[in-house]
């Protein structure tokens, strides 16, 4: 993202035109500070270490540019297994491990912490405001509702600090546990959809009535907004507007700089027909949660666009 056509774009009000073709940039574009921050330590880690060796858990982004950049400054990454398993045996004392921009599962920070290694962290900021506010809602008794994807690095590690969760993906996911708190209904039908998404020894009937709401740092703020409006329509009809306190708890877990993106492609969108735009590109890691919203939003208000 950073580059000479890049500088130019910024320099010129985010617009140039070269032998008859426009390109319009993003307002809000790139890495964001978490990421950078990431990144910079990440390098850093590489350089200073340069005489041991080094893993890493994860992918440190998903970006394969920055990834294969710290395999040649010999990174090794952990190997994964399946089923969620890494082999964690190549890991030897006095090596160093980095934990990347999405953090690592508690089990896995244990771990860590059981071996005579030296640690880099580099998760972000914002993913550790996610697990402050599930711890939050273990201590006073609550379910964590997370909104994102389970099988995500960032969910994966954000639900081992939880007791009791559920991880809704959506709207409809999300409405069919609301309607399950206020109506009741088919409880194994709704425990065999979220068999993935449930923590162990998951009851709707007993852990539904006093939830919390988290999310998934890279997911939508306006869905994530929409899913808690609705569980506290559903606490509120359930137990009375007087009790809802009582019954649900939100906190603001939404990366800022996710919602600035997503704001900044939706208002090229919003502008399509008066920018005679042609298409969107979207630039980013195929896995990227992230890449993979900001490609939603064109492709739901009708213009053309690739990733």
């Amino acid at each position: 993202f950073k580059s000479d056509i890049v500088d130019e774009l910024k320099g010129s009000q985010y617009v140039i035109e070269k032998d008859g073709v426009k390109v319009h940039l993003a307002k809000d574009f790139g890495f964001c500070w978490g990421v950078e921050r990431s990144i910079a330590l990440a390098y850093e880690a590489a350089s200073h270490f340069s005489d041991r060796t080094i893993h890493i858990t994860n992918e440190l982004i998903h970006n394969p540019e920055v990834n294969d950049s710290l395999t040649k400054k010999n990174v090794q990454l952990i190997e994964k297994l399946g089923e969620g398993k890494k082999d964690f045996s190549k890991i030897g004392e006095n090596d160093v491990v980095i934990l990347p921009a999405f953090g690592a599962s508690f089990e896995e920070m244990e771990l860590m912490n059981s071996k005579n290694v030296e640690v880099v962290d580099t998760t972000c900021p914002w993913v550790s405001k996610v697990w402050n506010t599930v711890d939050t809602h273990q201590k006073k008794g609550l379910t964590s509702i997370i909104h994102g994807k389970y099988a995500h690095e960032e969910t994966v590690a954000t639900i081992s600090f939880c007791e009791d969760y559920i991880i809704v993906k959506d709207m409809k996911e999300a409405d069919m546990v609301t309607d399950y708190i206020v109506n009741g209904g088919d409880k194994e039908a709704l425990l065999k959809y979220f068999k993935n998404a449930i923590s162990e020894g998951f009851d709707p009937d007993t852990m539904l009535n006093k939830v919390g709401l988290a999310n998934q740092t890279t997911m939508y703020k306006k869905e994530t907004r929409a899913i808690g409006q609705a569980f506290q329509k559903a606490m509120m009809k359930k137990f009375g507007p007087t009790e809802v306190n009582q019954h649900y708890m939100e906190f603001d877990t939404i990366c800022d700089a996710t919602q600035e993106r997503q704001d900044a492609v939706s208002e090229l969108v919003e502008n399509s027909k008066e920018l005679d735009l042609d298409f969107i590109l979207v630039v980013g890691g195929w896995d990227s949660s992230n890449t993979a919203h900001l490609l939603e939003i064109p492709l739901i208000g009708g213009v053309r666009a690739f990733h």
